[in-house]
């Protein structure tokens, strides 16, 4: 079934997403065991954005590869298409409630929901309550909401894992997408998990909780003010020394990336996720 939003024009399809690719061992063909945690295991949901699944792929692929690799079943809906955000914060909420509603009825039987993202976390997690408040929707959005986690937060709250075995000898700085952050009051989580990456610094940037500017719509209806915004912090990253700015959403990090890009900087951007998949 495709989802139309006549807002912008485009097209959303179902996904086509290849989550079934990880082995569940280690090198020892036994299961993947961190923090002398005994496994219990769950069937996650993984919901991955739009812009993830068109753009960057590699972090779906890091988070299956990952989960699979604790010992968890993985499934991703392809015919879950947007959970509605754009049309959303553009303030179009009829709109917004027609492709969320897919959301919902697609995902009222998952154990689990895991999200790639803080914004769609967000989303799901904070918005659908607003967005279907007053609705024969309203309890399978409160119940939705109880069962999402953004990615690094379920990891760390929900499974009680830290470390994860990684390795990435680099010098890092961490961004807080502004979902993330003020929505879900997820700080600590990821800095917890890149605490135990071996090899990785991190260290962080100054005014750490600015805003990149990106903001998804607000960066195409006002490209002077994002821009402007996303400027100011991609000097804060730069004067840490980092190699690589770490963040849980990929769209503040294709914003700052794409900023850099321009600057002829070499400082690089990766989502939490790729870091934490690369184990020796």
């Amino acid at each position: 079934m495709d989802q139309h939003l006549g807002l912008f024009n485009v097209t959303l399809q179902p996904r086509n997403f290849v989550t079934r690719f990880c082995p569940q061992t280690n090198s020892d063909n036994q299961p993947f065991r961190l923090n002398h945690l005994p496994i219990v295991c769950m069937k996650v949901t993984l919901f991955i954005p739009c812009f993830v699944d068109l753009m960057f792929p590699r972090v779906g692929i890091s988070m299956v590869k990952i989960l699979e690799q604790l010992g968890h079943t993985v499934e991703c809906p392809e015919d879950v298409a947007c959970c509605g955000q754009p049309a959303f914060n553009s303030g179009y909420w009829p709109e917004a409630r027609s492709v969320a509603v897919n959301v919902l009825d697609k995902l009222k039987d998952a154990e689990v929901v895991v999200i790639a993202s803080g914004s769609c976390g967000a989303m799901l997690k904070v918005f659908y309550g607003e967005l279907f408040a007053g609705t024969e929707h309203s309890k399978a959005a409160a119940i939705l909401s109880a069962k999402c986690y953004e990615f690094s937060d379920f990891l760390v709250t929900k499974l009680g894992v830290t470390d994860l075995g990684a390795r990435f000898p680099a010098k890092v700085t961490f961004h807080d997408g502004c979902h993330g952050l003020r929505e879900l009051g997820n700080k600590k989580p990821p800095r917890q998990l890149l605490s135990r990456v071996q090899g990785l610094e991190l260290v962080e940037m100054a005014d750490v909780e600015t805003c990149c500017g990106f903001g998804g719509t607000f960066a195409a209806k006002f490209p002077m003010i994002s821009t402007a915004m996303g400027d100011v912090k991609c000097a804060a990253p730069l004067e840490t020394g980092a190699e690589y700015i770490v963040s849980n959403d990929s769209s503040c990090l294709m914003h700052l990336q794409g900023l850099l890009d321009r600057q002829g900087k070499k400082l690089k951007t990766i989502h939490l996720a790729e870091i934490l998949a690369q184990c020796d």
